[in-house]
């Protein structure tokens, strides 16, 4: 705090500016003690404290782990995790990257690259043999294209669109970040491993082997202490610790032949959303305590989550019925269904920086789908590669990126 006053005509003004404010410093001081004080306080109730005779020992300083993870950059509303991505919030990393939409097309082992205003394609980028995702780096300065059967990672600079020189990566399905920015985590599906990297060079620092099938999905607690993961072909979830690279808990999803797949907390960061592809639905369940999860249904196909930039809404793809279910977290129910005109499959994807539009692959009809998220209406089918999954838009709005499609706080 700083008790200089602006102005000192005067010394004995300067003295006394001195004191009141060293006063009040104090008196704020005590307040910090109690907020039922505090409040009473403000209402005449109660006498300011007379000075201590001597010195107060000061409080322990908070510890980092009360905080979180240690070297992860703090929440910036605890009651929001998606607070830092509200619309147009671009960090000064990306604010001069151009907007664009990356396709990756697992069948034609190739990236389309499109121009969100104008709905036309640019480009085709070749890639390595069956890329899953494009997924943005921790630090929001490259994207990596999942060549899943290729093993390798392929950078794109999203300020040119170019591609960079493959980086060998074996079975990389899926990549996500830790949030201290220390570890990408590879989700080796058919290893059946959690692979963790150097995120920049991509080099093993850990490998936890996994009992489960098809890790894919993920997401982190607000204090990055921990992630839950989907495994698709066995139907479980892991909880993972973040520190330590270590999976704590295990449970099998209680419905026959589930196939979770996207994961995403709440805003509140009290409940973890899981889509099942074959339960068509959401299972909700408490990460802390890793609870049996409830099934909420949504649609068939259940597959992607997206959260709307107001953090009020999440957008739900049904890739099986060519349904977006929306889902509404404060009333905790699914509030309105989009059918998607002439059907299709919607699948992974994302929302505009500004928050208007929702973007989605086609998955079994090589096409995406731009979604106006105001009315619900389709205001673009643009045609792409064979077999469009994990598109990503970018930039979007946040400080940091978690992976996958585009996890940012």
């Amino acid at each position: 705090m700083n008790l200089t006053p602006t102005t000192t005509p005067k010394s004995g003004r300067r003295t006394g500016a001195l004191l009141a404010a060293a006063t009040v410093a104090l008196a704020a001081l005590a307040g910090c003690g109690s907020q039922d004080t505090a409040d009473r306080a403000a209402q005449g109730a109660v006498k300011p404290a007379e000075p201590p005779a001597r010195p107060v020992k000061p409080a322990a300083p908070t510890r980092q782990a009360d905080r979180g993870l240690p070297g992860m950059p703090p929440l910036l509303d605890p009651e929001d995790v998606y607070a830092a991505d509200r619309a147009g919030n671009l960090s000064p990393v990306v604010k001069d990257f151009p907007s664009r939409v990356y396709v990756p097309n697992t069948e034609s082992d190739t990236v389309t690259v499109i121009d969100p205003k104008t709905y036309k394609v640019l480009r085709t980028v070749p890639v390595g043999h069956q890329p899953q995702h494009v997924v943005p780096s921790w630090d929001l300065k490259t994207l990596w294209v999942n060549n899943n059967r290729g093993h390798t990672l392929t950078p794109i600079d999203p300020k040119t669109g170019k591609a960079g020189k493959p980086v060998d990566v074996h079975d990389p399905y899926n990549l996500y970040f830790t949030p201290d920015g220390k570890y990408a985590v590879v989700m080796a599906s058919l290893d059946r491993q959690l692979v963790f990297r150097d995120p920049h060079t991509m080099r093993v620092k850990h490998t936890e082997p996994v009992s489960c099938y098809g890790v894919n999905h993920a997401d982190f607690s607000p204090d990055g202490r921990y992630f839950i993961v989907s495994c698709e072909f066995s139907g479980e979830l892991l909880k993972v610790d973040t520190a330590r690279m270590k999976v704590v808990a295990q449970q099998k999803l209680p419905f026959k032949g589930a196939m979770p797949q996207d994961v995403k907390i709440s805003p509140d960061g009290k409940k973890f959303y899981v889509a099942d592809m074959m339960a068509d639905g959401m299972w909700i369940l408490d990460g802390n305590t890793f609870s049996k999860p409830k099934l909420l249904k949504t649609g068939k196909g259940t597959h992607g989550l997206y959260v709307s930039r107001d953090s009020r809404e999440m957008y739900v793809s049904n890739r099986g019925e060519g349904t977006i279910s929306v889902f509404d977290f404060a009333r905790d129910r699914v509030s309105k269904k989009w059918k998607l005109p002439q059907g299709g499959s919607p699948d992974m994807g994302g929302v505009s920086a500004d928050g208007t539009t929702l973007w989605l692959s086609g998955r079994y009809d090589s096409e995406v789908y731009a979604i106006d998220t105001r009315t619900g209406a389709q205001v673009a089918r643009v045609p792409v590669g064979r077999g469009p999954h994990g598109l990503a838009v970018y930039p979007q709005p946040g400080r940091y990126s978690l992976g996958h499609t585009g996890i940012f706080r």
